[in-house]
């Protein structure tokens, strides 16, 4: 950041604020504390049947890789818009979400991922602009190897296990683990 959003002043300082205890971007005439925070990510795994839909990303990064539906968080949106947006962006799909079941941490990159189940409706689905292709999975179809983000991977498994043990749980993972 070059200038205050606030005031439009280039006096720009990274210090410590009173009453704080981490380096912040204060801005020197007007006084006011920018604050960097993690970008909190939506996600959801389109679920019909015994399937899960996953789209391979046409955009970077991971382009050509497979990933559940998720993205950046929109002003405005709540969690479970942001993961029916993401569905319907990337999958040209509807679901209806039925819980979370995963949050996981990327503090290197300061991202928080929140990944839903949700029911894709009339098991319809499409290919959105940021995907190459769309398709359902059963468990032992899934390509593993391509996938995109540890995150997607980390739910995915998550959900068959649970699946399996007839559960539906909030699992916490991280990466690179703490």
């Amino acid at each position: 950041m070059k200038f205050c959003p606030n005031c439009g002043s280039d006096r720009l300082e990274k210090r410590i604020p009173a009453g704080d205890n981490r380096p912040r971007l204060v801005c020197l005439n007007c006084k006011t504390i920018h604050y960097s925070n993690p970008k909190v990510v939506a996600g959801c795994l389109p679920v019909w049947e015994d399937k899960v839909l996953l789209c391979r990303r046409a955009i970077e990064p991971c382009y050509g890789l497979w990933n559940i539906p998720s993205g950046y968080l929109e002003n405005g949106e709540t969690v479970e818009m942001g993961a029916e947006r993401e569905v319907h962006e990337e999958a040209a799909a509807k679901v209806r979400i039925t819980y979370l079941i995963s949050m996981y941490s990327l503090p290197k990159i300061n991202q928080i991922y929140l990944q839903f189940v949700g029911e894709l409706i009339n098991g319809a689905y499409g290919v959105g602009e940021e995907s190459l292709e769309s398709k359902l999975f059963t468990e032992a179809e899934i390509p593993w190897e391509e996938m995109a983000f540890t995150s997607s991977t980390f739910a995915l498994r998550r959900y068959f296990e649970d699946r399996k043990a007839g559960l539906q749980r909030l699992h916490r993972g991280e990466y690179p683990m703490l």
